[in-house]
């Protein structure tokens, strides 16, 4: 069992930074892939970045490349989002999530379903 609590997200304007961090329980975290979704209002959950378990393999939605940055500390338990030229487009709430296999075997890091753990979230807003 993995419990996921996300921070750092707030107001900033366009063009700023952000850094988002999941704090994640458990003995067992450094064997999960992780992943960052978000959801503005009136659209689905969508993808934005994933790590698999060593935090070598790195995956994103082609709308944050170049932009965000996807990283883990195993040893803290951490997980962290790294947001760049914030656009206003970026406004969503931003979820954690968990997968309980180390690896994206499948290679469906994007897919919400392969995900076992879910954070509350974390309200990011972007102004113009």
């Amino acid at each position: 069992q993995v419990q996921l609590v996300e921070s750092g997200g707030g107001l900033v304007q366009a063009g700023g930074s952000l850094r988002l961090s999941c704090a994640a329980s458990g003995r067992t975290f450094g064997a999960y892939a992780m992943g960052w979704f978000r959801q503005a209002p009136g659209q689905e959950r969508a993808f934005v970045a994933a790590v698999n378990w060593s935090g070598i393999r790195l995956y994103y939605a082609d709308s944050v490349k170049g932009r965000f940055t996807i990283s883990r500390d195993n040893a803290k338990n951490m997980v962290y989002l790294q947001m760049n030229s914030l656009k206003p487009e970026d406004t969503a709430v931003y979820y954690c999530a968990a997968d309980a296999q180390s690896e994206f075997y499948s290679g469906n890091y994007y897919s919400r379903s392969i995900y076992d753990y879910w954070g509350q979230g974390t309200q990011v807003t972007v102004s113009s």
